[in-house]
């Protein structure tokens, strides 16, 4: 029996209406139909188990349009979101305030993967070690050892003063292969089991897409015995899963993984008598080993297929030397296990390690070729392989049928002009109930989409220079306060070297500092020119003046070398589906969307988008791009976005 009836669901707009308690209550609430509709249909498919995928334009109010029937459902609720910073503002900010409104007593809890919070076990073994960190690393050491002493969350989002990307971090949190369990000395004290055990007592959880996939895929964060109990599972930020869901679906096995390990079991031969003698020069081999291995890979693209592995000269010789050492450690880690608690996790975890590394290489031998895409990626410090389902829609549609609950899908951007097939394909949603809404701003009176005069090919050597020579008089009609977005971070480097001595306005470049502080900067600049590849693509929100134009360089089609891809749309093709119009094109629509929605994030937004991709209207696909993007009107005449300009500026100085 669920908490609503289908009465009692249709109801549950009104509470968002004109005349409801948030109208009252909130200042500066303001009633939209949409968001009531989008309430109407997530009761309902909570009520009735069902599979929802509502796409709701940017300004529709999805989140309290989700959160408003969970917490009246009487049910358990499990929400998720894209990212940790999401998480927070949804339960720190979002959720208070729809509890309050609604008077709702009930139980709620954050939890994030076991990485987010401090290990007291580790800590104490990091500070025991006292290895000779730098001075400031030293100092962040005694910064995290005074807070262990006042935080009750152990959660690392508190700790501001140490950056994320300190190398510190990594030592004292912990990873499902190191953490000792029940066995740990400070097993009471664990702020995973903490925040676990507030989860298995809510009634709403939320949690973020790593973590709820990680579980769920891997059973890896313990967090299974919270979720049969969910009526529901609420994925905001949906667009992301496919390509997530492809992660933790993975089999994979890294440099990384293997270095800590070893450094993990140096750390713990320390207290025991003759293990370093056993294990010191095995641990320093299978170091080497990987040192080679990456080098060997030096010849290769930065990811491909396994085969390019197999086929490359010097690796399967240091492949085999690294499967011969993990066997050899398998053993010796085995014979220590009974004399510490770490050695006992250390044997499990080169046991797994070893079996991983096994599989992956073995995959194609063991007749998995045809289910899984083999792969690897290298990097400046390290490397990684996998072995990726092809097709994700099984294993994807077997963990929703184990959960026997609601599945509801909600972002911005999931349809293709209006067709939600590409999305549900990949996710194996078979007739799901479906709802599309449409954004509440103005586009037509506040956005303008421009179509500079046609450009090269994007292929072309010069097209980026070309690129910036259109987009300048734009900057300058606007007085910079804009947003250039590059499909490849080599055209952002060069645009950014273009730009430089071009224009009077603050540059903002990704990768020049961490996002948050450019954001924060281009904000405070009122002014700037923020250029921005991949993530800033979404996710970002810059409301007001100064944000006013959005540029994207070209449609943004996957990269080519990705093997995993490449896999799928020969896969396609052989299913006699084309490739390019069944995969390729959709999933760039739904990229490109994202990206547009960087422009109007407000009522009172006023901007220009500069699509500068001549395929649009070359190509006979470019209609489905364009066919997919807010109902704003279109020019190639620049003296329009002029007019466009000059129009806001005798606004904002009307008396």
């Amino acid at each position: 029996m669920t908490g609503f009836d289908q009465a009692a669901a249709d109801g549950v707009g009104e509470l968002l209406g004109a005349d409801g308690p948030f109208a009252r209550e909130l200042p500066n609430f303001a009633p939209r139909e949409a968001q009531q509709r989008m309430a109407q249909a997530v009761a309902q498919a909570i009520a009735g188990r069902e599979t929802l995928i509502a796409e709701a334009g940017t300004g529709t109010g999805k989140t309290y349009a989700y959160l408003v029937p969970a917490l009246l459902s009487g049910e358990r609720v499990i929400i998720s979101t894209g990212t940790k910073a999401l998480q927070d503002q949804l339960y720190f900010r979002d959720l208070p305030k729809v509890r309050s409104v609604l008077g709702a007593r009930l139980k709620t809890a954050l939890l994030k993967g076991r990485a987010n919070y401090l290990c007291l076990y580790r800590l104490d073994q990091t500070v025991r070690e006292g290895a000779a960190w730098e001075r400031t690393q030293a100092a962040q050491l005694a910064t995290i050892r005074a807070w262990s002493a006042r935080t009750r969350r152990g959660d690392r989002m508190e700790l501001a003063e140490v950056p994320e990307e300190s190398p510190l971090w990594p030592r004292v949190t912990s990873t499902p292969e190191n953490c000792l369990g029940v066995e740990c000395a400070f097993f009471d004290d664990c702020h995973v089991v903490k925040a676990r055990r507030e989860a298995q007592e809510a009634d709403i959880v939320v949690v973020n897409h790593h973590l709820l996939f990680a579980d769920l895929a891997l059973k890896q964060e313990g967090f299974g015995e919270i979720l049969p109990g969910a009526a529901a599972f609420i994925l905001d930020e949906a667009h992301q899963i496919p390509e997530l869901a492809g992660q933790f679906f993975s089999q994979s096995i890294s440099a990384r993984q293997l270095s800590e390990l070893a450094q993990d079991a140096l750390a713990e031969c320390g207290g025991i008598t003759g293990a370093i003698g056993l294990l010191l020069e095995p641990l320093e081999a299978l170091q080497d080993a990987l040192r080679r291995l990456r080098l060997a890979m030096d010849a290769l693209p930065p990811r491909g297929a396994f085969r390019q592995l197999e086929d490359c000269r010097d690796v399967p010789a240091a492949m085999h030397d690294l499967r011969e050492l993990l066997a050899t450690l398998v053993e010796l880690l085995a014979s220590q296990a009974e004399r510490s608690r770490g050695f006992a996790n250390l044997h499990e975890r080169v046991a797994l390690f070893a079996e991983r590394l096994e599989r992956i290489v073995d995959a194609a031998d063991a007749g998995q070729g045809d289910r899984d895409v083999r792969w690897y990626e290298h990097y400046p410090r390290g490397f990684a392989l996998y072995a990726t389902p092809l097709d994700l829609a099984v294993p994807m549609r077997g963990l929703r049928e184990r959960t026997q609950a609601a599945w509801i899908h909600t972002s911005a951007t999931l349809s293709v002009a209006g067709n939600f097939e590409h999305f549900a394909r990949q996710l194996g949603l078979d007739e799901p109930r479906t709802l599309s809404l449409q954004s509440p701003f103005d586009y037509a009176r506040q956005a303008l989409c421009y179509l500079p005069p046609p450009l090269p090919d994007p292929g072309a050597r010069d097209y980026t220079a070309q690129v910036i020579e259109a987009v300048l008089p734009v900057l300058h009609a606007s007085g910079g306060r804009a947003f250039l977005l590059f499909t490849s971070h080599r055209a952002l480097r060069l645009a950014a070297e273009l730009l430089q001595h071009k224009v009077p306005w603050p540059l903002f470049v990704q990768g020049t500092a961490p996002r948050p502080r450019l954001l924060e900067e281009f904000r405070a600049s009122g002014h700037g020119v923020l250029l921005g590849a991949a993530s800033f693509w979404e996710g970002v929100d810059v409301v007001g003046e100064a944000l006013s134009v959005v540029v994207i360089d070209k449609l943004p089609f996957a990269a080519p070398d990705d093997p995993v891809l490449m896999a799928r749309l020969q896969a396609l093709e052989q299913a006699g589906i084309n490739p390019f119009m069944g995969w390729q094109v959709p999933s760039a629509v739904i990229a490109l969307k994202q990206g547009v929605g960087r422009l109007i994030r407000d009522v009172h937004d006023r901007g220009v988008l500069v699509l500068c991709d001549p395929r649009l209207t070359t190509k006979g696909y470019g209609r489905l791009f364009l066919a997919s993007l807010p109902p704003m009107p279109r020019t190639r005449a620049l003296a329009d976005v002029q007019a466009f300009f000059d129009d806001a500026a005798t606004a904002a100085a009307a008396p």
